[in-house]
């Protein structure tokens, strides 16, 4: 136990829960306050560990396997989208294998033309769509509004935001060129599937999500333009969409820690982007603002959020160190960025997963997207992610179809990228989620409780207490571990990130609220993913909830 840690009150055990008695160690001053324990620890109760299935990762390039795994499927809770690279692979044998494989939806653009309606790629009379509108997303990048027909230069650069036209007067030669009529030729997309409404032209995604990323402005002065232009943009889609579809956006989101899961991160208030709320300006009516979003914001109108972040290759790199407050950090992002995110707003949470390595020439290895996430992080993506409480994710990758097995390009350009990739990554991220919901899938119906920073830990066998978030675990160098509970029983996952093959780790945690006395101790190797669960056994004397 380091002198940095910080600890937090938490709940007084009565003497009748153990052998010995519990009290409280005030300490004045700018330290923390430590519970510890003067007497014997009452009964562990061992957690039963989630199976592991054993495969060889592919070392084959252009390629992955998603038969690694047997068959499983998301919880109706949740949903998960697939928007990455090697569809092509196996969807001529099983079109299905997919959404048997923790996946709920496929993005518009890794559909197969057996799936989707389009001038080129005709259907017959009264054909619809194999694809259930659930099992539908669809992302819109810039180019759908920047490109023609639309020609809205603000979808790649927030600063003409006070020259884009909302609604332009009906006959006008530009009509076109609006977020209005944009976002109505959405609902267009119903007769892709063959489904459309017979009453009125609606879009049938299950999931709309935006990609514009055009949210930042390098002029002040051009925020209140810009959040309306939001606010506009979702509104007026949500006419034109099905009741069933939700809609959210990469940006804005309440906070962005890019990755740094530092502490002022916790402090942070919601981003203005995401909830100023509209108005006119001196220019904004006359080009067509109705006044029936002044006041509204952005988040007003979103489904969900979409916070979460790109790894760089110093978080995949086991020779530094992590757990400076500025250090980049796997599983501090991975969590933090959700345990921000949730108090800033109680709008449901998507995140985007890739396993490869973002782009920028500020870090080193970082200038192409070439390095795929260890197995432990790929499979821990996979497994704690879900631990916030999230409601879905949108797994992502730059590339699309895959070949497998193709030379190595001549291009250095093109060395380490798409089909000169190894997929492996895939197979331990799909592992992940076979381990986590093919086992537990029971428990995440909904009336789940997801502990978070309130997950109650000891590294010293019990004599101390802790609840730390996710930075905090960071700069303290401790195992994470995180748990949900639901009914009477609780799930742990666990993991020393960056640990090193062979090093042990033993980490106690205990759950003593709504009448339960929970105490169990983990045995974690390297930097494994741990994952176990147990029943709960109420406290002696405790009484039922009425």
């Amino acid at each position: 136990m380091t002198n940095r840690m910080k600890f937090f009150l938490i709940s007084l055990v009565a003497g009748t829960m153990g052998a010995g008695l519990w009290y409280l160690n005030y300490v004045r001053g700018p330290e923390p306050i430590v519970v510890v324990h003067q007497g014997a620890l009452p009964p562990s109760t061992a957690l039963a560990p989630t199976p592991r299935q054993p495969f060889t990762p592919t070392t084959r390039k252009g390629y992955w396997n998603p038969d690694v795994v047997g068959d499983f499927t998301l919880p109706a809770t949740k949903t998960l989208t697939f928007h990455a690279a090697g569809r092509n692979l196996h969807v001529d044998q099983d079109w299905s294998k997919l959404f048997r494989r923790g996946f709920s939806a496929i993005d518009k653009s890794r559909m197969v033309p057996d799936e989707f309606r389009s001038p080129w790629n005709p259907k017959p009379e009264g054909w619809t769509s194999r694809l259930k509108p659930s099992q539908r997303a669809l992302t819109i990048g810039q180019g759908y509004m920047a490109d023609p027909p639309f020609n809205i230069s603000w979808s790649r650069a927030g600063d003409n935001a006070p020259g884009t036209w909302y609604i332009r007067p009906w006959g006008d030669q530009n009509f076109k060129n609006s977020i209005a009529v944009a976002m109505q030729e959405l609902n267009g997309e119903c007769e892709n599937f063959g489904d459309c409404p017979p009453d009125k032209r609606l879009n049938t995604y299950g999931k709309i999500f935006f990609d514009i990323e055009n949210e930042g402005v390098n002029n002040p002065m051009n925020r209140q333009e810009q959040a309306n232009l939001y606010v506009f943009m979702m509104k007026t889609l949500r006419q034109w969409i099905s009741p069933y579809t939700e809609v959210g956006s990469i940006a804005p989101v309440p906070h962005n820690s890019y990755g740094y899961s530092r502490a002022r991160d916790y402090n942070a208030s919601p981003d203005w982007l995401w909830d100023m709320p509209a108005k006119q300006t001196d220019i904004s009516r006359q080009r067509g603002m109705p006044d029936d979003i002044v006041g509204k914001t952005f988040a007003d109108y979103a489904d969900f959020q979409m916070p979460g972040t790109y790894y760089l290759y110093p978080e995949f790199d086991y020779s530094i160190p992590h757990n400076d407050d500025g250090a980049r950090h796997w599983l501090a992002a991975l969590l933090g960025e959700q345990e921000v995110n949730m108090k800033l707003s109680p709008k449901k949470r998507i995140a985007w997963h890739w396993l490869f390595n973002t782009q920028s020439s500020d870090f080193p290895n970082s200038e192409k997207a070439k390095n795929a996430a260890p197995p432990a992080i790929a499979e821990g993506m996979a497994i704690f992610y879900w631990f916030t409480g999230a409601y879905g994710a949108l797994f992502w990758d730059d590339a699309n179809e895959l070949k497998p097995d193709q030379p190595t390009p001549a291009d250095v350009n093109l060395q380490g990228l798409g089909n000169d990739r190894v997929y492996a990554c895939y197979e331990h991220y799909i592992h992940g989620l076979w381990r986590l919901f093919k086992h537990h899938g029971d428990l995440f119906n909904g009336r789940e409780k997801y502990l978070n920073e309130q997950t109650e830990c000891s590294v010293d066998g019990g004599k101390t207490w802790y609840k730390f978030n996710a930075n905090q675990l960071k700069t303290n160098d401790l195992p994470f571990v995180r748990a949900l509970v639901n009914g009477n029983q609780i799930l742990v996952a666990a993991t020393q990130p960056y640990g090193k093959a062979g090093e042990r780790k033993e980490v106690m945690m205990r759950y003593v609220e709504d009448g339960y006395q929970f105490y169990t101790t983990i045995n974690l190797t390297g930097d494994e993913i741990y994952l176990g669960r147990a029943t709960l056994r109420k406290a002696a004397g405790a009484r039922k909830k009425a």
